[in-house]
């Protein structure tokens, strides 16, 4: 399959580019941080991204979404890395909406599926518990009570969770912290009596949580999937996920070169423009070549992740060269901006600060070169 875009998704690209630039630019990350924004989005801009039909392109048109697949998925969350465009997107209809299409039973489905593509539900999952990414290590409990389960335990970095009216968290039904079998998922609603919900707004000015459960009691409804093999169900759509994520990433790393080539034409030094001397010519060539490797590694993991094909190995690829390409990028781009690249007033540190939360999310450069060394065979 050729590493291009077809002329339908051509055109979600341009859309999508013309739509957030003009819609959702840095300036209104910039407003909403500094406004301390209760939601830490624009609920208009969701609204008219709902109705474009981003908020259902991993939803059929049975249940009210565009169809259009991972590959429209990257190309608009390439667009919205490029303006770090604040939305439930990620959370609501990438990782959740894929969740439940693969899990869920017809009522679940059809209750939620089209909720979330018209934007009028959002829903995060909720998997890890420390640090650092490990779904193994799930110690929330989900004890077998009456007719149903009672939960007990923390959840913390749940992406977009300070506004979510659902979560999908990841819980252990039976087994020991570390091993794979043993783990379900349920639906719980955020009015559930005994879940604290507690905002926390990271680097990256986005309203993630932490979520504590003090005895939560959940019908036997609930549950989203069979119960104690959640990670059959969930590390597909993870590693799908972390291809969407890598498109963000992709995004930041586009627009930091973009923007320094233009400052090293503007900016002179003893009076000679800074884009002149060879040595900063050859770290921007470097960084373009880098990041034209990864377009071409998360366009054709794209094209994969549609196929149904396991990707676990193509998805660690693609994840960890995203991240170092970004890192390099915002690395880049804060140097050759010199001593105004650290200051508030510029936009250029907005990337970085997204970038490392996005490095970090479901599993950061090491957890997936480690990944993809196992998944090998070393």
């Amino acid at each position: 399959m050729a590493l291009l875009l077809n002329e339908e998704q051509q055109l979600l690209k341009e859309t999508a580019e013309g739509f957030f630039s003009k819609k959702a630019p840095v300036s209104a990350l910039r407003t909403l941080r500094d406004d301390k924004s209760e939601n830490a989005y624009d609920p208009i801009l969701w609204k008219e991204m709902s109705e474009m039909g981003f908020a259902g392109l991993l939803v059929d048109e049975e249940h009210g979404g565009t169809g259009f697949g991972y590959i429209g998925a990257g190309i608009v969350a390439e667009a919205m890395g490029k303006n770090l465009s604040a939305s439930p997107f990620f959370a609501s209809t990438i990782i959740s909406a894929a969740l439940i299409k693969a899990a869920g039973n017809e009522e679940q489905k059809t209750s939620l599926l089209p909720a979330i593509a018209t934007g009028e539900t959002i829903v995060s999952v909720a998997i890890d518990e420390k640090g650092q990414h490990s779904p193994e290590s799930t110690v929330l409990s989900a004890e077998r009570v009456h007719e149903g389960f009672r939960l007990a335990g923390l959840k913390i970095f749940v992406p977009e969770g300070g506004y979510a009216s659902q979560f999908i968290v990841l819980s252990r039904t039976s087994g020991q912290a570390g091993e794979r079998d043993g783990l379900s998922l349920f639906v719980v609603d955020r009015r559930t009596a005994g879940l604290i919900v507690d905002t926390v707004v990271t680097a990256d000015s986005r309203n993630w949580a932490k979520l504590t459960f003090e005895n939560v009691t959940l019908d036997a409804a609930a549950l989203l999937g069979p119960e104690g093999a959640a990670l059959d169900i969930l590390e597909p759509v993870l590693d799908r996920a972390r291809v969407v994520i890598s498109s963000e990433l992709l995004g930041i790393s586009q627009e930091c070169l973009d923007r320094t080539v233009v400052y090293l034409k503007e900016r002179k030094q003893f009076g000679v423009l800074i884009g002149s001397f060879q040595a900063l010519q050859h770290r921007a060539a470097e960084l373009y070549s880098e990041i034209e490797i990864t377009r071409s590694a998360v366009l054709k993991a794209l094209q994969v992740a549609g196929t149904g094909t396991d990707m676990a190995m193509l998805s660690s690829l693609v994840k960890a060269k995203a991240s170092k390409t970004a890192e390099l990028a915002t690395n880049e781009a804060l140097q050759m901006h010199g001593g105004i690249g650290m200051t508030d007033e510029f936009d250029i540190g907005f990337f970085m600060k997204r970038a490392r939360v996005l490095q970090a999310l479901y599993g950061d450069y090491n957890y997936h070169a480690n990944r993809f060394a196992r998944l090998s065979g070393y």
